[in-house]
């Protein structure tokens, strides 16, 4: 369906982020000129109804706004959501067996699989871009020779600074997919389910927030230590959660490799890890398989033997059972503020105990997601 915009200003306050958001005059009347999260003017002729995804996980993002069909303008992807989190990808298919079908994998667009003839062939008039992967975009020309094929492409962010772009990023996503209304409703939820974590951390003496380290993708390479966060994506949500993030002491950028002798000296209070079902892509992983389709025994004998590897069995957040896993996929989806509170209630258990992710998780499907909560997305050691 077209639309026509006219001038509207959006003023929007989440914990990390104000912004003003406002189309521009056009000269068609299905026109629009939109500034993405890249900072780049982009004008599009009329509304995209042919759209690729970067990354198959966008679509974490665009579910929750075409609901009853968030393929219908959607004519590829990138197979990451197949690959690397198949409960979810198991979820979309079950509900929209047509669709998912008919998805055209075009390939990694930061590499030589992407083919500009398969987006022409495809009749695409948009394509969508994570903002992390800007440089990479830039420097391969795959912007430039869009441009010139007459292909628009729009940066969005979930991943680089998500507490940041969350609210601009669904913004720009309503937009292009005609369902503002749609977006502000769910800007509602997130900014209202954040503030049930920030109202709270804000009172809070800083001296009581405990030091927590979370290691990113914990298991991937069952020997190797450690992958963490700075102070953005994770590192930022524990930050907002009411902790001191290890990693921001380490670096200055999103993230950063540490030694297993440097975590053994903080010895922190709080010890967390991300995992995925990545097995069915890496059968050799040793990560919690957090999912869709996670199994609680499983998940706790595979996080009890993270626990076990060398160096961990000393460190006092294993010792005072305060070592966990957390769905890996919320570093990459706008449901981050799940993560955020079950963080909370680790991390300050007194102080938010009566904070329900579980519900949150459920009230999130119920709402916004053409499949039922199911499944298991964060464990304690038992």
């Amino acid at each position: 369906m077209k639309t026509a915009f006219t001038r509207r200003g959006f003023a929007l306050a989440t914990a990390a982020t104000a912004m003003f958001f406002a189309t521009a005059p056009h000269a068609f009347a299905d026109a629009m000129t939109l500034t993405d999260i890249a900072g780049r003017e982009v004008t599009l002729p009329d509304t995209p109804s042919r759209i690729i995804l970067g990354e198959g996980r966008m679509m974490y993002a665009v579910a929750p706004l075409a609901t009853d069909d968030p393929f219908e303008n959607i004519v590829g992807w990138k197979d990451d959501l197949i690959l690397y989190d198949p409960d979810a990808f198991r979820r979309f298919e079950t509900a929209f067996p047509q669709d998912t079908a008919r998805m055209v994998n075009f390939g990694n667009p930061y590499s030589g699989d992407f083919s500009i003839e398969a987006v022409l062939e495809n009749e695409a008039d948009l394509l969508i871009l994570d903002l992390g992967n800007l440089f990479k975009a830039e420097e391969t020309g795959l912007i430039e020779k869009l441009d010139k094929a007459g292909v628009p492409v729009v940066f969005i962010d979930f991943r680089q600074n998500p507490t940041a772009n969350t609210v601009p990023s669904m913004l720009l996503l309503g937009r292009l997919l005609g369902e503002e209304s749609r977006a502000l409703e769910f800007i509602d939820f997130y900014v209202a389910e954040m503030r049930k974590v920030t109202n709270v951390v804000q009172s809070l003496p800083a001296e009581e927030s405990p030091l927590v380290f979370m290691e990113n993708a914990a298991g991937w390479n069952p020997d190797s230590c450690c992958n963490t966060f700075g102070s953005y994506n994770y590192g930022r949500f524990i930050e907002l959660a009411g902790g001191v993030n290890y990693g921001s002491s380490v670096t200055t950028g999103f993230r950063t490799d540490v030694s297993l002798e440097g975590l053994i000296t903080a010895d922190p209070d709080v010890l967390l890890g991300t995992g995925a079902n990545w097995a069915e892509a890496r059968p050799e992983v040793g990560a919690t398989l957090l999912g869709y389709d996670g199994d609680v025994a499983n998940n706790e004998a595979r996080l009890i033997a993270l626990s076990k590897r060398k160096g961990f069995a000393d460190l006092r957040a294993v010792q005072n059972g305060r070592m966990h896993s957390i769905y890996h996929q919320f570093y990459n989806s706008p449901y981050h503020f799940v993560a955020i509170q079950q963080l909370a209630k680790w991390i300050h258990p007194e102080a938010f105990e009566d904070l329900d992710p579980d519900a949150t998780f459920v009230e999130l499907h119920d709402r916004f997601m053409p499949f039922d909560a199911a499944g298991q997305f964060w464990v304690s050691l038992p």
